[in-house]
């Protein structure tokens, strides 16, 4: 496991942008970490991989208990969004089901989807993707002890970073999504819905991970999926508002005008 466990120095490189200078201690203590919660939650790590704020093991479970994900980032705020998230829809099949957690320790227990492909190697169709957003589409309000932030705050976060890698001429793109995150509904946003972070479960079923919540704009959350398909963006969007029952195709169309130029 020792060697699994290693983070390596590519990704120890990108958490010290993403996290500061104090990621590599993280890095240093992740084996430790990883040991202990294998111990006391019963699994035997398989498999190593992860993304731009965490480090995801695959794992098995004695007993039979098949396979689950250890989920483990240096920024314990991000797992404890995630998690207020996944508990909010733990009733929606729609979404991956978080089975246990230790956020001060940045640590997330989560449920495995199978067979999991990822929908964007398979492509979709707008039914499918009605279902998926119809569903997260929470009765949940904001609590008084929700660590979730408002919209503009995930708005300001994905346009700063696109500056960062060097896009430029966002200025009016930015204020245009920011006065839509400042209106509109109220709702959990999952905030990072796109293909790559939509697997195919059981039955076909689309099952949505990797949530980077806010409170805001549920229409926030259809842009990936109107934005490239079949037919034109109108066409598209006009579609998918006629499938999810309380979608605006207004603010869906200016949504994605103002995130238009994020994509790709």
């Amino acid at each position: 496991m020792e060697e699994l466990v290693r983070v390596p120095p590519e990704v120890r490189e990108r958490f010290a942008v993403r996290f500061g200078a104090g990621a590599g201690g993280w890095c240093d203590e992740l084996p430790g970490l990883v040991g202990e919660l294998a111990g006391r939650w019963g699994l035997e790590v398989l498999a190593a991989g992860g993304g731009g704020t965490s480090r995801v093991f695959r794992c098995g479970r004695g007993g039979g208990g098949g396979a689950v994900w250890l989920k483990l980032t240096p920024e314990p705020a991000i797992a404890r969004e995630e998690a207020e998230a996944l508990r909010a829809w733990a009733a929606v099949p729609s979404v991956v089901p978080l089975l246990a957690a230790d956020l001060p320790a940045g640590a997330l227990l989560l449920a495995d989807v199978s067979p999991g492909t990822r929908v964007r190697q398979l492509g979709w169709q707008l039914p499918e993707v009605a279902v998926l957003l119809r569903e997260l589409r929470s009765s949940a309000v904001p609590a008084e002890e929700s660590v979730l932030r408002p919209l503009a705050h995930r708005v300001g976060f994905v346009f700063d970073l696109a500056e960062r890698r060097g896009r430029t001429g966002l200025a009016e793109h930015r204020a245009a999504a920011l006065e839509l995150a400042a209106t509109g509904p109220t709702g959990l946003v999952h905030g990072d819905l796109h293909p790559s972070n939509v697997l195919v479960g059981s039955g076909g079923r689309l099952v949505a991970i990797d949530p980077r919540p806010s409170w805001g704009d549920p229409d926030f959350d259809a842009v990936d999926w109107v934005l490239e398909g079949p037919g034109t963006l109108e066409r598209r969007v006009t579609d998918l508002a006629a499938l999810v029952p309380g979608l605006s195709p207004d603010r869906l169309h200016a949504w994605c005008r103002a995130l238009a130029p994020l994509s790709g």
